[in-house]
């Protein structure tokens, strides 16, 4: 049976990784590079599907299938018809596998690691943490990862629950996305070289089993593809083991995943893209503020997402565009309160031809809905776009 996504190679970028092709889905094409907006609960906060579309332009949009499984449940959402008609995402879509929520759960829990590495922490990772008030907002309050797979509490009631590679691509297959990504543990970057590969060798059996288990679903095998995972940390031999042994697995496309140091990032895409298939996609999960995207995709990536454009829009930070490059602009900053410039000079966004830099610092400040809402449009068109220009410059390079 043909794999119901394919990817195209259109043109390689000569000295480097970077290429721009197209990956065929069920729901349409993604022309790459191409950033993924990240709609985490079926619902990119603050901006409707029909924003994406009209102001926004992205091509594929992510959901998460932890939160997914816990509100309003898989089973809601397949009797829906599947997460583009419950969400009228019209448009390609993926989901992650939950194995950022065992990271996030366990050896990150309560003690504010990201996916980068700050300054000399040591921290080791543990199968089992208490509870943290603030990763509770989002995530449970207790996590225990086994062989077999994880067990944790939710953040909504307390309830407990159980993932498995099978159970992961069972949900997975009720939402519906057009790419399901194989169960993985996503390790700390501060873990040692020793848990990394204990976590990274259950990675790889896990995703035999999230292979297996998606095989066996004759009907989610004609309408849905699966990544697997690229894990390791920060050790290069690690990534590369791994990426030759995912390699060899009967996978549609690869994530790459897991945590790196900002120095070793680059360092760490070019071993795995050099050993991963050429002709098929490779995404960075979690990874994407502007200038990671640029090297991402100098070092051979294809597609990113990131809740970074969304996350700071929140916050009143805009993206803008200077003869320095990109800078994060704060319009809490007192001298915007009189600023009536665009908020980018250079985007032609929705946002930027029809309002100011002083009109959306008022509405932060008056705590208006409306502000997180426009500054989201604006931060996603910035990023959309940003890697649409990337794919431009690869088509006309000599």
């Amino acid at each position: 049976m043909s794999s119901p996504i394919t990817f195209e190679l259109i043109k390689r970028q000569p000295g480097t990784l970077a290429r721009a092709g197209v990956i065929h889905t069920p729901h349409g094409d993604i022309e790459t590079p191409a950033f993924v907006v990240v709609g985490t609960k079926g619902t990119v906060k603050s901006v409707k599907p029909e924003d994406m579309r009209d102001y926004v332009g992205n091509q594929v949009a992510l959901a998460n299938t932890y939160h997914l499984f816990l509100q309003p449940g898989d089973d809601v959402i397949k009797e829906a018809g599947g997460l583009q008609k419950f969400s009228n995402w019209n448009m390609p879509t993926m989901t992650d596998s939950g194995g950022f929520q065992v990271f996030s759960l366990g050896a990150a829990f309560g003690k504010g690691v990201t996916k980068f590495a700050k300054g000399e922490a040591t921290e080791e990772n543990a199968g089992l943490n208490v509870y943290s008030k603030e990763l509770a907002t989002q995530h449970g309050k207790l996590c225990v990862i086994d062989e077999d797979g994880v067990t944790f509490t939710s953040h909504l009631d307390g309830s407990m629950h159980r993932f498995t590679p099978e159970r992961s691509i069972d949900i997975q297959h009720n939402i519906g996305a057009d790419i399901i990504v194989a169960f993985d543990e996503c390790t700390s970057p501060t873990a040692k070289r020793e848990y990394q590969k204990e976590a990274m060798d259950r990675t790889h059996r896990w995703a035999k089993r999230s292979i297996l288990a998606h095989k066996q679903n004759y009907d989610a095998l004609k309408k849905q593809g699966i990544y697997g995972v690229v894990q390791g940390g920060q050790y290069l031999n690690l990534r590369a083991e791994s990426a030759k042994t995912l390699s060899d697995m009967d996978f549609d496309g690869f994530g790459i995943g897991g945590s790196f140091s900002k120095a070793d990032l680059g360092e760490a895409l070019k071993v795995v893209n050099e050993i991963l298939p050429e002709y098929k996609p490779r995404h960075l999960l979690g990874i994407g503020e502007p200038e990671e995207i640029e090297e991402g995709v100098r070092l051979g990536c294809d597609t990113f997402d990131c809740v970074a454009p969304t996350r700071i829009a929140r916050n009143a930070t805009i993206y803008e565009r200077t003869n320095e490059g990109v800078k994060k602009t704060n319009l809490m900053n007192q001298k915007f309160i009189r600023d009536f410039s665009k908020p980018d000079e250079s985007c032609s966004c929705y946002v930027c031809q029809n309002y100011t830099k002083a009109y959306l610092s008022h509405l932060f400040r008056a705590n208006e809905m409306i502000g997180p809402h426009l500054a989201s449009l604006h931060n996603l068109y910035f990023i959309v776009n940003h890697t649409k220009k990337i794919r431009e410059n690869i088509l006309i390079s000599n």
